[in-house]
Formats: C-alpha cells, structure tokens, sequence
C-alpha cells in the first residue's frame, strides 16, 4: 500500500513524531529507506555505548515502548500500515544489535549487516511477527527480535573467536 501522504524534510519539522518515526529524515530516502535509517542509527551508537548497562537498558527499552506510539502515529499519518520511510523501528532494532559491544568498525559493519540481512530476509520467527501482528506494536515487533537474533549472532561469533567483551 503506498503511502497517501508524502512527507518531505521540511514538513518533518513541524511534526516532531513523525520526525522521529522517519528516522530523523533518513526514511524519506528514495532508495533503500530501511537500510538508510539503519545507517544514520549507527551515529547514536558511540553514544549509547558510554551508558552503563542499566541506563542502556533502560534507553532501549523506552525507545522500544515509545516506538509502538511512534510508529502507529506514523503510519497513521501517512495512510498506510507499514510504509518503508518508518524507521524508528530500525533505528531500535539495531541498537539492540550491537549493544554491549565494542564501539569499532568490524563491530558496526558486523552488526549493521547481520542486522540488514535479518530484517529483510524475515527468516523465522521475524516473519511471524512481521505478518501476524498489527499497528505499531507489529511495526516495531519484528526489528526488536531481528535486532535480538543479531546479537546473538554476535555473541556467537565473539564466542567461537575466543573474545572476551
């Protein structure tokens, strides 16, 4: 379903929702909308990466619950149930990803594209949530367990290459 109404960057600033919920701008991308906000994503991670473990926690956490409302007012707003230009739920799914690990660039690149790959393949159980459950809790569902399934990935990988994080 095509969205029925077409923000541009300058329309973003007078709606602050819907300025976050297309990823600061980055979901307007013409091309690859997802994979653009999974970029700009990556710029919050140096800062995320000097909370504590609690604060981290805490932080994903209400930008997982604050992303149901997000992403249903902005699917709302533009008339459609999951267009492409929402990427809040990118944005969160990847923090996720990569949280409590280092903050290098085989990290990022790792995480970024094991993450990517996850949430566009939608293997099990990704599709389920992606197909099965509705509004934003559905939009945000399916990122919140691709981000999960990558991190564990991740670990995996940390794990079988003996590296202690």
């Amino acid at each position: 379903m095509t969205p029925l109404y077409k923000p541009t960057f300058s329309t973003l600033r007078q709606d602050p929702i819907l300025f976050l919920g297309l990823g600061f701008g980055s979901g307007l991308s013409p091309f690859a909308p997802g994979t653009a906000g999974s970029v700009v994503a990556l710029l919050f991670v140096p800062l995320l990466a000097w909370l504590s473990t609690g604060y981290l926690l805490a932080v994903l956490l209400i930008a997982s619950l604050s992303g149901i409302y997000i992403c249903a007012y902005s699917a709302r707003k533009l008339g459609a149930k999951d267009p492409s230009s929402i990427v809040w739920d990118e944005f969160v799914g990847l923090w996720i990803a990569l949280a409590g690990f280092p903050v290098s660039s085989i990290w990022l690149l790792s995480g970024f594209l094991v993450f990517r790959c996850f949430d566009i393949l939608k293997p099990w159980p990704i599709r389920v949530f992606d197909r099965k459950v509705p509004g934003g809790l559905g939009i945000m569902l399916d990122d919140i367990v691709a981000g999960i399934m990558t991190w564990l990935v991740l670990r995996l990988a940390a794990s079988v290459l003996g590296l202690n994080l």
